[in-house]
């Protein structure tokens, strides 16, 4: 396990620094001027120099690049060009909210999948698969955007049950737990789960129907074990594939949240992100591109160890 464990974490290390690379060059490619988000058109030559020198935006790329990534490492992601702000307090206050919505989307979405899938793959060919099946094809099928719209106008709107936007009372940032707050959480959460449930319950269903039709389930069965000992022994089958699919899916619902978070105007890294590429704000783009790019990198590299540690035959390959 030391060596799996090392040899993992020596691939992360070109990973991140070619996400870095890309998180760079990309925004870079993006049409539009940067300058225009500091300062206004008719400024005077000599403030936009200024205002360059101060940004390093009259440096050549590739220098811009070294001294970016430098400065990354030591968690200084420059100044936001639209307010002035440290770009890694601005992103880390909003990758707490967007944490937070994750996991309880998360939360929702794989409990579900898993129960939805293990039950569809039990009871193969019934209505209970049929419509477990439909279900899942509709959650993977249905815009984020669409249904965070529909749920506002149900939930918000014409019950008045629960709050439209924001993370709590008066367009509070800070989240804590108290029904106030949850109240708040309960749309985006349930909106931003169902993709992800879709997934894994396709993903579960069709695991444990392979699995049921090996040949071992049967000697086990023969060998007069109780079904809940069988159950038990397809999960741990299971287990590392959804494992793998869970960890897939955590890491989009953080890149993915965009949409939502702008609908409910959730202040999150997508709500940030979709502020940020209006106002051509490239320090905000650059650093939370590069946050939930290693994020995720990381999150892949948590979900290989613990499929290893569940499935020994991983490290020997």
């Amino acid at each position: 396990m030391p060596i799996y464990f090392l040899k993992r974490v020596l691939y992360v290390i070109p990973i991140a620094l070619a996400v870095s690379f890309f998180c760079f060059s990309l925004v870079h490619l993006s049409p539009g001027d940067p300058m225009d988000a500091v300062v206004s058109p008719d400024a005077p030559s000599e403030v936009v120099a200024m205002v360059q020198r101060a940004y390093g935006f009259d440096r050549p790329l590739p220098e811009q690049y070294g001294r970016w990534v430098l400065r990354a490492v030591q968690g200084d992601l420059g100044l936001s060009a639209a307010n002035g702000r440290a770009v890694t307090a601005e992103v880390f206050s909003a990758l707490k909210n967007t944490l937070l919505l994750a996991f309880a989307a998360s939360l929702i979405g794989f409990t579900l999948g898993c129960v939805f899938g293990t039950l569809a793959g039990y009871f193969q060919g019934s209505l209970l698969d049929r419509l477990v099946t439909g279900i899942a094809v509709g959650g993977v099928s249905v815009p984020h955007y669409w249904l965070g719209m529909l749920l506002v106008i149900i939930f918000s709107v014409e019950l008045n049950w629960l709050p439209s936007s924001g993370a709590g009372p008066g367009s509070s940032s800070d989240w804590n737990v108290e029904w106030a707050y949850l109240r708040h959480l309960i749309l985006p959460a349930v909106t931003l789960s169902v993709i992800p449930m879709g997934v894994v319950t396709r993903t579960v269903r069709a695991m444990v129907a392979d699995i049921l039709a090996h040949e071992f389930v049967e000697a086990l069965r023969a060998k007069g074990l109780a079904e809940r000992q069988v159950f038990r022994h397809v999960v741990k089958n299971v287990a590392p594939t959804a494992l793998a699919v869970m960890g897939l899916q955590l890491g989009y619902l953080l890149g993915g949240s965009i949409l939502v978070e702008t609908v409910f105007s959730w202040p999150g890294t997508g709500l940030l992100l979709n502020n940020a590429i209006f106002q051509r704000d490239l320090p905000i783009l650059q650093g939370t591109i590069l946050v939930l790019a290693l994020f995720f990198v990381m999150l892949n590299l948590i979900v290989d160890l613990a499929q290893a540690r569940l499935d020994p035959r991983i490290q020997r390959g």
